[in-house]
């Protein structure tokens, strides 16, 4: 039986403004470019929103949120990580005034939130850039994104002092490498842009992000910032020294977005990275000295690890989210290719508790499948053991990363309730605790139903972790 959970732990799940709130020219919202991404980061962009794009009606959580924050407050909820869309506050994304009606919306859900004794754990850019910025400025690419970021942000906080504490500033920030277009708002296809616009980009959003910590503590001195980013456990392929150095470098390409925003400054090995890389970061005048607003706390996602090689090409190549390295040959798959790795979330709270002493706040973690609804007992549920399996064997290993001496202030499960997928904008990739019927070709009822994972996870709350066996 696990007791090392602290008492405070903040047990509870994780949702996107993009992936669930649908209603997207509602309230005086603008468009975000999820709004023309109808197949998600692996398929092409639409020069207007298209009916069969999922992510326009989401789960409907924009009109649904009082029942859902209900069910999530009945599985005992402490906390629930949600977006603000920034094109509901300012459509555009540079206009000088806010929209009132979009502040209004967020003042009811974090209302409704507090009511129910559920701490808001809000992300203030979970890929959803206004897509004006996009177009007018090809995203993060300009640095005039960071002041109109800087605008936002002092708006919602200004807004929402007093009511949210925990603030987390770019979504997975890491992911802007990968994906230029959902990490960073770029519209240049990835194939035209060179190493040194897209980590430039990312200097952009490392500035953006100093300031929002700056502002916070300013605005409100209670509050605590994160950033977050895309976790990955990079394990060598075999012990051969060349395996351990490509495993050591791919590691450090990780740890490049955790170091600048958490010890303040670029890390001497970049020097060699960028230089590699045909790299020379453009700083303007105070750059350095904004970076030193650190943040208060890391959180990230962990969905999976990967294997790294010398020479990736000797092996079978791995599937999953996001970046992808070699398929490893001890561990099962998901249905879409993600290696199943309980014990990397072990290994990475680690890894960054040893690296930062700095409190860590798992804020994504679960299991995408395709569910089936059955009928029990005049019940309608899913029998989803696979995900209770999956999570408790997770959370068994963020119990024994506790032990090891790693402070961790809380756990949300991605998903907790069912939402269009990020990487494929599916809706039968399905993660949630609830299941809400509505389906890839956009039909059905959007009713909601609870799964067997729902009692299971309330039983894990209510006991503080003692229940996971």
């Amino acid at each position: 039986m696990l007791t090392s959970f602290p008492d405070n732990f903040l047990w509870g799940g994780a949702i996107a403004a993009n992936q669930c709130e649908g209603a997207y020219l509602e309230g005086g919202k603008g468009l975000s470019i999820q709004d023309i991404m109808p197949e998600g980061v692996v398929g092409s962009i639409s020069d207007e929103p298209l009916d069969s794009n999922l992510k326009l009606v989401g789960i409907d959580f924009y009109h649904r949120y009082a029942e859902d924050i209900r069910l999530f407050a009945e599985m005992g909820f402490k906390t629930l990580r949600f977006s603000i869309a920034w094109s509901r506050i300012f459509p555009n994304g540079d206009e000088s005034e806010p929209n009132e009606a979009g502040l209004e919306y967020y003042d009811r859900v974090i209302d409704e939130c507090l009511s129910h004794g559920i701490e808001p754990l809000v992300t203030l850019s979970h890929y959803e850039t206004p897509l004006h910025l996009a177009r007018k400025y090809d995203g993060w690419r300009s640095r005039k994104m960071v002041g109109f970021f800087e605008n936002y942000c002092r708006t919602v906080f200004e807004r929402y002092k007093g009511k949210v504490r925990y603030w987390l500033t770019f979504n997975e920030i890491n992911a802007i490498v990968h994906f230029p277009l959902m990490g960073g708002g770029i519209l240049t296809p990835k194939e035209e842009l060179s190493k040194q616009d897209i980590y430039q980009a990312a200097h952009h959003e490392f500035i953006a992000s100093a300031k929002a910590v700056k502002l916070a503590h300013e605005i409100m001195p209670d509050a605590r910032v994160g950033c977050m980013v895309l976790g990955v456990v990079n394990y060598p392929m075999t012990p051969a020294p060349d395996d351990m150095i490509a495993s050591m470098e791919r590691n450090s390409e990780l740890m490049l977005f955790t170091d600048v925003q958490v010890r303040g400054k670029y890390p001497t090995y970049s020097k060699k990275l960028f230089r590699d890389l045909g790299v020379k970061i453009v700083m303007e005048d105070g750059d350095s000295e904004l970076l030193e607003n650190t943040v208060d706390f890391i959180s990230f996602s962990y969905y999976m690890s990967k294997c790294t090689a010398s020479d990736i090409t000797r092996y079978e190549k791995g599937r999953g989210n996001l970046t992808s390295g070699v398929r490893n040959p001890y561990l099962p798959e998901t249905e879409w290719g993600w290696q199943i790795d309980p014990q990397g979330l072990r290994y990475l709270c680690n890894y960054y508790y040893d690296r930062y002493q700095k409190p860590l706040f798992v804020v994504e973690n679960g299991l995408g499948v395709v569910d089936v609804l059955v009928e029990e007992n005049g019940t309608i549920t899913v029998n989803d053991d696979y995900r209770i399996k999956y999570l408790n064997d997770h959370l068994i290993e963020l119990g024994k990363a506790i032990e090891d001496g790693v402070e961790v202030l809380g756990y949300t499960s991605w998903g907790c309730i069912d939402l269009v997928s990020a990487s494929t904008a599916e809706l039968s990739k399905r993660y949630g605790f609830i299941y809400v019927d509505r389906n890839n070709d956009g039909t059905g009822t959007l009713e909601r139903y609870k799964k067997k994972s729902f009692n299971w996870y309330k039983e894990v709350i209510s006991t503080n972790g003692a229940s996971l066996k």
